[in-house]
């Protein structure tokens, strides 16, 4: 849904008010922030969904965003909605982190190891803190100096 910069009638909606700004010209998502009230986060995915921005990332945006050539690793593979899904995801970030690690690349480590902090902050900020200390767990191990 795409609204007119030059519609009469006043959007009524978040979402709508979002897109009317940002077809008026105002097109920084913490200036949108500013003026709706809407959190960063929701402005930036409702306008990368609407196709209207490209590259925005922060903790909630979705996978099947990319932030880079190692996205792909990941893109609807991590989960925390139960213990099975937890341990699906560890270990696609063990068998990723290997990978990377075998191969001397160390951007597809670390991002291995955002991905792992993002799905400890999205378990924990929901309250899931069985499923997220299983991933902070991850995160240590990983992040320990090696011998």
């Amino acid at each position: 849904m795409q609204i007119s910069p030059d519609s009469p009638s006043t959007p009524q909606s978040k979402k709508e008010q979002i897109i009317a700004l940002f077809l008026k010209g105002v097109t920084e998502v913490d200036e949108i922030a500013r003026l709706t009230g809407a959190r960063p986060t929701y402005i930036g995915s409702l306008l990368q969904k609407e196709g209207l921005i490209k590259g925005y990332f922060d903790l909630y945006t979705s996978s099947q965003f990319f932030m880079n050539a190692y996205s792909k690793n990941f893109a609807n593979r991590l989960g925390f909605k139960d213990s099975l899904s937890v341990q699906k995801s560890l270990r696609v970030l063990t068998r990723n982190y290997n990978k990377f690690k075998k191969s001397g690349d160390r951007a597809g480590q670390h991002h291995t190891l955002i991905m792992a902090l993002t799905m400890f902050n999205r378990a924990r900020w929901m309250g899931k803190n069985q499923e997220a200390k299983a991933f902070s767990q991850w995160l240590i191990e990983h992040l320990s100096l090696e011998k």
